[in-house]
């Protein structure tokens, strides 16, 4: 089984209404898919050839 990426910490939420921001390549790391588990599930997100992204159960 793959060993999962080593992720940034995640800082606080910024004030306001902003979302914390991850940029992709941090997530993908040179590949086109990763896998996230959430909640007990598995899914796979993915970059398209249009260099769009899918996230898939």
């Amino acid at each position: 089984m793959n060993t999962p990426p080593n992720l940034p910490s995640q800082n606080p939420p910024p004030p306001g209404n902003e979302r914390p921001r991850v940029n992709s390549s941090d997530l993908l790391q040179g590949t086109s898919a990763v896998e996230i588990e959430h909640a007990g599930q598995r899914y796979l997100l993915r970059v398209t050839r249009e260099n769009k992204l899918i996230l898939t159960k």
